[in-house]
């Protein structure tokens, strides 16, 4: 793979993870601000709200902003690794922002989706975006990124 095709690769990655983040990090600001059952059914947007008890218990409302606080700082971590990732094509970066964003969205589509929780937009969609900056990612490093951090070989061998 050319050098501009891997620049090009990492500035599409980086541009899925500031989209991605910055779409996290906003429902996680929007998760605290709502009581439990507004948060959860504001994630799971294919449950209509009635079928959603009117109040939880109080420790179900700080289970949901726990989760709601999880989702600001991956959204943010990833939106910090997606810029880095334009500016200074990390490797550290990219697998790190990678490694963040791809696990969370894991555990989104084992749950949310195959459940059947979660309409395509924006739930899904945004499964899409972290599966698809995560295969980019190993794509540009298998094209020859890996190359830039190995550097000559200087084992003696």
């Amino acid at each position: 793979m050319t050098e501009a095709n891997i620049k090009l690769l990492l500035k599409i990655i980086a541009v899925l993870w500031v989209i991605w983040g910055a779409v996290h990090a906003l429902a996680g600001v929007l998760t605290i601000a709502q009581v439990a059952p507004a948060s959860v059914a504001g994630i799971a947007d294919a449950v209509d709200l009635s079928e959603f008890a009117p109040t939880y218990h109080a420790a179900t409302d700080a289970l949901v902003n726990q989760h709601g606080f999880n989702l600001r700082w991956i959204g943010l971590f990833t939106v910090i690794g997606g810029l880095i990732i334009w500016r200074q094509a990390s490797v550290t970066w990219l697998f790190f922002t990678g490694l963040v964003g791809g696990v969370t969205d894991v555990g989104y589509f084992i749950f949310m989706d195959l459940g059947g929780f979660v309409h395509f937009f924006p739930g899904t969609v945004m499964t899409l975006v972290s599966g698809a900056a995560v295969i980019l990612s190993l794509v540009a490093y298998g094209g020859g990124l890996k190359d830039r951090v190995a550097g000559p070989n200087t084992s003696g061998a």
